[in-house]
């Protein structure tokens, strides 16, 4: 597989890196020499999730449980398959971008809606209220991960997300013309906004650092190489909210024949974690100005 094609490894999770990804990576010449599109490939994924919430339902009998987290884990790997497939092909696209997100959703609120019925149906106490709030902060902790993922690839290494550069042309090109398409691109920007809240990343320090790159260019490498050394060990620790610990605390929680305890999982456990997190986040910016004025301060001494 080519390195293009790859994410990047040191921010890369454990079971994605060893496991889930080296699978997605051997179907994606299989899937392109079929001409199967990275679309079609997050459609698949959904179905697998869609069936994963059947099987829970079921999740009494084991045999069934065990069936859900396969059908998760082949989401997982079409998940991964898709991104890879697109970046091999350059069919990158803002639909493609949006469809993804949306069959991730769809995968869990398939399982989360299954495992809901049946608490409902033997009268767990405020099932759905429960579920909902869990659904709710699995959305902020997840969200802040992948912008955490995407931060580091375009600071670290000037990967600038191939949607980036459509969003602003689709908002150019649509303001004014036509109303669902520019709602669609506004609720993009929102979404990017809440990220940012609940991730510890700034404006004002992604502008400072903005400015830093433009105006030491012959210190671009510099800048970069010091960014992946601060923030590659706080990337990693983010990857706790990756949807892969929650398949198998899902699947832990329905085998131990209580579900609901996964919920609480998504609550009082990774939610403290996220702000511990976002703490963690904000004395790294700290931390990484501090040694950035070092690194500017070095090359203006130099021009003396």
């Amino acid at each position: 597989m080519p390195e293009a094609v790859k994410r990047t490894n040191e921010i890369e999770e454990f079971t994605n890196l060893h496991f889930i990804h080296p699978i997605s990576g051997w179907l994606v010449p299989k899937f392109a020499a079929r001409k199967i599109t990275p679309n079609m490939v997050s459609l698949t994924g959904m179905m697998f999730g869609i069936l994963a919430g059947v099987f829970y339902y079921h999740y009494q009998n084991p045999y069934m449980a065990v069936a859900g987290f396969l059908a998760m884990m082949l989401w997982h790997i079409m998940d991964g398959a898709d991104g890879q497939l697109a970046r091999m092909t350059k069919s990158y696209s803002e639909i493609g971008k949006v469809l993804d997100g949306v069959c991730d959703y769809v995968t869990f609120i398939s399982v989360y809606v299954g495992i809901g019925l049946i608490l409902s149906a033997q009268g767990t106490p405020n099932v759905w209220a429960i579920i909902l709030t869990a659904g709710l902060l699995h959305a902020v902790q997840s969200s802040a991960y992948e912008l955490q993922r995407g931060e580091y690839d375009y600071w670290g290494y000037g990967k600038e997300s191939a949607a980036l550069p459509e969003i602003r042309q689709m908002i150019a090109e649509l303001k004014g013309k036509s109303f669902l398409p520019f709602l669609m691109s506004q609720f993009h920007i929102g979404y990017v906004r809440m990220q940012r809240a609940f991730s510890g990343i700034n404006s004002t320090f992604r502008q400072n650092l903005r400015e830093a790159l433009k105006n030491n260019p012959d210190k671009v490498e510099d800048i970069r190489a010091l960014y992946r050394d601060v923030f590659a060990p706080g990337v990693n620790s983010w990857s706790v909210m990756c949807a892969n610990y929650r398949t198998v605390a899902i699947f832990i929680a329905a085998v131990a024949g209580q579900p609901i305890y996964f919920f609480w999982f998504e609550i009082a456990v990774l939610t403290p974690i996220l702000l511990i997190l976002i703490q963690k986040q904000r004395l790294l910016n700290q931390l990484f100005t501090l040694r950035l004025k070092e690194i500017i301060q070095i090359e203006t001494n130099d021009q003396k």
